[in-house]
């Protein structure tokens, strides 16, 4: 287990990153990264909140390396990190399922580009990181 916790670690704080790099500015990969309908953003972050984002993304991280790494008999703090673990499980399993419209597996929204890399990458990609964020706090 502690290779796919440091995979979902290194996972996280690349997707953290890119966040941070599009809060600054940055164009790469964002056209693929924002949900659209007939050529329209539904959604317009500012670059504050996706650098919040960015940060949130990569203290997930530190989470999951708390889940997989403490030893909760000397460091303590054991029910914060099962909470926060069962809670970004579910988190991330909400957004592997979607909210019907342009995001997750039952989205709509089938024809963007948005849409297409949901279903092979993100959607996927989140399920996997609830299944593991399930697995950690459930070995605390």
């Amino acid at each position: 287990m502690d290779f796919i916790a440091i995979i979902t670690i290194f996972t996280l704080i690349l997707i953290g990153l890119f966040h941070i790099y599009w809060a600054f500015g940055g164009k790469i990969g964002l056209d693929k990264a924002l949900p659209t309908k007939d050529g329209k953003l539904l959604l317009n972050p500012s670059k504050t909140l996706t650098f919040l984002v960015g940060i949130v993304l990569m203290s997930f991280a530190y989470v999951a390396y708390a889940l997989q790494f403490y030893d909760f008999t000397v460091n303590g703090n054991r029910n914060l990190y099962l909470y926060s673990g069962i809670f970004l499980s579910t988190i991330f399993i909400l957004r592997a399922i979607g909210e019907f419209n342009a995001v997750g597996f039952f989205k709509k929204i089938k024809d963007t580009e948005f849409a297409i890399y949901g279903t092979k990458y993100f959607s996927p990609l989140c399920l996997i990181l609830g299944v593991i964020f399930a697995i950690l706090a459930y070995r605390v």
